[in-house]
Parts: C-alpha cells; sequence; structure tokens
C-alpha cells in the first residue's frame, strides 16, 4: 500500500468516505480530470478490504499470542501552508508530535498514553526536548477507532502524527538526521510500553 496515494483510496478513513470523488472530499482540491467510474472506485474498495481484512487477522494473531498489544499508527502533517516563503503555523496549536488518543479507553490505558509521553518528551533530540501532546491537532482517524472497536479488551492504539520537521514539506527534500533522531525518540518509548504491558498481564 505504500505506493498508493490515499486520494486513491485513504485508509483512514470510514469505507464510505475511502474514495476521493468530488473536491468536497479532499478538502476542495480537484484531483481528477475525469470522475471515476464505478469499476475503478470498485478496485480501490477491494484494496480497502483486503486491508482491513489482513489487519485484522494479524491483529487477532496478535490477541491470541500476547493477550494485549500496542499499535503505533503513525502519520505526518504540514505546519507550513503559507507557501514556502510564508511564516510556518502557530505552534502553540501545532505540536511537533500530536498523539491521538480520541477512541481509546483512558480508563484501561491511560498509564500507558502518559508514560509514552513522557518517554518521548524526554528524549534527548538533537540536543533538545520535543514538544509532544495529546489530542492538540488530531485525536486519530478510523484505523485507531476501528482498531478500539474489533479488539476493545486487547488493543491500544496511538495515533501519531509527526509536524513534518523532518523534511522541507514544499521541496521534498528529506532530513536524514531529523528523521533518524524521531525514529529514536519513539524508540525509547519501547521499555516503557513493555513494562506496563507486563504489569497488565500480571493482574
Amino acid at each position: 500500500m505504500v505506493s498508493r496515494s490515499r486520494f486513491e483510496v485513504d485508509l483512514n478513513r470510514p469505507r464510505e468516505a475511502a474514495v476521493y470523488v468530488v473536491p468536497d472530499d479532499a478538502w476542495g482540491l480537484d484531483l481528477w480530470h475525469e470522475k471515476p467510474q464505478e469499476r475503478q472506485i470498485a478496485q480501490s474498495l477491494a484494496e480497502y478490504d483486503a486491508f482491513y481484512a489482513e489487519a485484522h487477522r494479524v491483529f487477532s494473531d496478535m490477541e491470541s499470542r500476547f493477550g494485549r498489544f500496542v499499535v503505533f499508527d503513525m502519520h505526518s502533517y504540514n505546519h507550513r501552508r503559507n507557501g514556502p516563503e510564508g511564516a510556518p503555523e502557530d505552534p502553540r496549536g501545532n505540536p511537533e508530535i500530536n498523539v491521538g488518543t480520541g477512541s481509546l479507553d483512558r480508563g484501561v490505558w491511560g498509564p500507558l498514553v502518559d508514560r509514552f509521553m513522557t518517554d518521548v518528551a524526554g528524549f534527548r533530540y538533537l540536543g533538545r526536548h520535543l514538544d509532544v501532546r495529546e489530542n492538540v491537532r488530531f485525536r486519530g482517524g478510523h484505523f485507531s477507532t476501528w482498531i478500539h472497536e474489533n479488539f476493545p479488551d486487547s488493543a491500544c492504539c496511538l495515533a501519531i502524527e509527526f509536524k513534518k520537521i523532518f523534511m522541507d514539506e514544499w521541496t521534498g527534500e528529506f532530513f536524514t538526521e531529523e528523521h533518524e533522531a524521531l525514529t529514536q525518540a519513539i524508540a525509547s518509548s519501547l521499555p516503557g510500553i513493555f513494562e506496563y504491558l507486563d504489569a497488565m498481564g500480571s493482574e
């Protein structure tokens, strides 16, 4: 699926809204020279169905093997919408890492969410700390909601949105050092997550 555009099929939307047909589906963007035909829409929805069928198979296997598990649903978002020379969006409303937990049961998973955010924010990212906040820009999309609905007693999905500090969102230039540091920041959270899952398993 990595070679497919979300404009063809958006896996993070409900099935009935997964294919962008008219500009209103895509933030006003005029995507198509000609409106997609029903056959094309059906092909895209077949890809959608195949993804969710495979996700259900994988998560069911994890549930049977481990009991509980955590999913990192990773995305990135633009913060320089005013053009390549324009000012970036106000950082007060645009954290470097937004953790979406809108569909998550915080009564069960709240301590894990807090530990994850504390560990990532505490990581030394190129000599400083990252701005990590919860549900500021995004609360999570359909995929995380689907996970929590289908695996309510076993799955915790963190919808992680990275501000595009690892690239130039206008030219596409990739910043290797920044990307690697973000990778290490997320990896620093794994010991705490495993610790919490182990503690839940011993209850």
